[in-house]
């Protein structure tokens, strides 16, 4: 089954307000540069965003986030982002923070119908207020319950028309994960190629996962920090 569409514009249409996204991407790596811009034109509003992290300012998931279409994150880190301290200082922005790792696994068991897991991160802190707690083997965990998303918006390097992906390094972060845990899922990616061009061992994310792919164009693959050696 063909699951190409001709632009991201395209494979977004049809997209209602307030739904919940994820976003793959490890701060501004990996990050599906082509669909987020289309859901910027799109002006979808109220979105409640699940990533590691909203990108920066005019940067990544940042584009969203100065246009007003977000309503809640939940992630891991508020990065560099002047944008997202002040909307949730002045009370516009709901957040919810989550220790990377739980995150990750969040996500993972929403994928897999685990129905919650227990954790020891996060005990003893207000990660934990709320939430059932349990001495297990003498030491105590925290029960997290699972992620799931409306649509997942995720960046690989390398896929074909039946939708099978293959990512790179840091790139794969988070991507992999959210493309087993949401109800529609759109790939962007910067190789496209024929059914059967990709050696099924290399595959990370099997076609099944995936309900949309498109070809990526014009990356600009931002660096956050660019460091370079003092001599």
């Amino acid at each position: 089954m063909d699951k190409t569409f001709p632009s991201a514009d395209a494979a977004i249409a049809g997209l209602s307000d307030g739904l919940t996204l994820m976003s793959g991407g490890f701060g501004l790596c990996g990050n599906p540069e082509n669909l987020i811009d289309a859901l910027a034109r799109a002006k979808l509003k109220d979105l409640n965003i699940i990533s590691n992290n909203c990108g920066i300012d005019g940067v990544g998931l940042g584009i969203l986030l100065d246009a007003g279409q977000v309503r809640s994150i939940t992630a891991s880190y508020v990065g560099e982002n002047r944008t997202f301290e002040r909307l949730y200082l002045e009370g516009k922005l709901e957040v919810t923070l989550v220790p990377q790792g739980t995150l990750a696994e969040r996500i993972r068991a929403g994928g897999a119908g685990i129905g919650g897991f227990f954790t020891p991160t996060g005990y003893g802190t207000p990660v934990a207020e709320g939430k059932e707690v349990r001495e297990i083997n003498g030491k105590w965990y925290v029960l997290e319950a699972p992620l799931r998303a409306d649509l997942a918006i995720i960046k690989a390097w390398k896929g074909d028309r039946h939708g099978n992906l293959v990512f790179r390094q840091t790139a794969n972060n988070f991507n992999q994960v959210m493309a087993t845990a949401a109800t529609l899922v759109i790939a962007e990616v910067e190789m496209l190629v024929d059914p059967g061009k990709i050696d099924p061992n290399e595959i990370h994310t099997p076609g099944i996962y995936v309900d949309r792919i498109i070809l990526g164009q014009n990356y600009k693959k931002p660096i956050e920090f660019r460091m370079t050696k003092e001599n």
